[in-house]
């Protein structure tokens, strides 16, 4: 490693982990596999996240 290597500032999971804890929530579903499975697959021909498509439609509603 060189000097220049070293000296390159490194976040700690831990640190990355206390800052999701305090600014974002989780929401969690239980759906079926069928459609689990046809969601992932047309995220990955979408080239989407699942937390893309979960906060669009959340902002969708909420803006309603």
């Amino acid at each position: 490693m060189s000097i220049e290597e070293s000296k390159k500032p490194h976040t700690s999971s831990a640190v990355k982990n206390r800052y999701n804890a305090k600014v974002y929530d989780t929401v969690k579903a239980l759906l079926p596999k069928e459609m689990v499975k046809a969601f992932k697959e047309k995220l990955k021909a979408k080239g989407m996240t699942q937390a893309q498509i979960i906060k669009e439609a959340v902002e969708k509603f909420l803006a309603e």
